[in-house]
């Protein structure tokens, strides 16, 4: 039984899933991958039934009805690993934005004193590769502006590609999370931090996708502005469940 999960959110993603699947199993440390597939169109949870007959010790399907956020998506990945006794719980895209070489040194972090690994882009500097300008200025801009709203001095509060221990999570009210969109990668930060919990960068580089259409959208950027301010402004009242 491996301590960690890697939990990968997918829709459509057939052109990434068994490629990234193959590269976490070679790793030498032994990482259970839990896949989350929101009914992709494409055939993304068929490939992941087919690859469980030769990983069937280690990798995991939970298929939804539908396209429902990758906020939820985590919060559902999240119920899953808590139920199943994980002590260290993973965040990671599935088209290789995330290098899965790095899931090492997340965890890492987190057995040598972390509650919370984030992979940092900004760490030193901006480690962002074949994005295009806007896309470095629209992220690091909204980095700066979630760091000045929420005080958490993190360099990279929106990152995706994160470490929890267990109890991390345990202790977080999963249920009365807002956000399901990007900015649910700020929220989930912030509860940790109003929590005190320890939460250490790992500086990383971050590789847009190469294969595959990205999810980003306006309404994710809009809940994002206008939602972290709210988020803010609710836990000067709620400290515990805003």
């Amino acid at each position: 039984m491996s301590d960690s999960l890697v939990i990968i959110p997918t829709y459509n993603e057939i052109e990434n899933i068994e490629a990234i699947l193959l590269v976490v199993f070679s790793l030498n440390k032994d990482f259970h991958v839990l896949v989350v597939d929101d009914n992709s169109p494409d055939g993304t949870s068929e490939k992941v039934r087919e690859m469980q007959t030769e990983y069937p010790e280690s990798l995991f399907l939970e298929t939804r009805l539908e396209k429902s956020g990758l906020g939820t998506a985590y919060i559902h990945g999240f119920k899953w690993a808590i139920a199943k006794k994980y002590d260290y719980i993973f965040e990671m895209d599935a088209d290789f934005s995330h290098n899965p070489e790095d899931l090492k040194r997340l965890y890492r972090a987190c057995v040598l004193g972390a509650d919370v690994a984030i992979g940092s882009r900004y760490k030193k500097g901006v480690n962002v590769v074949n994005w295009p300008l806007y896309r470095v200025l629209l992220s690091y801009g909204a980095s700066f502006y979630v760091k000045i709203i929420t005080g958490m001095r993190i360099h990279d509060p929106t990152a995706g590609f994160l470490c929890y221990q267990r109890y991390v999570l345990e202790s977080i009210d999963l249920d009365s999370v807002r956000f399901i969109g990007y900015a649910f990668q700020i929220e989930m930060k912030f509860r940790a931090y109003l929590k005190n919990y320890n939460l250490k960068e790992v500086s990383i580089i971050f590789r847009d996708r190469v294969r595959g259409k990205s999810k980003m959208t306006g309404s994710i950027v809009k809940e994002a502005i206008f939602g972290v301010f709210m988020m803010k402004v609710r836990s000067l009242f709620h400290r515990d469940g805003f």
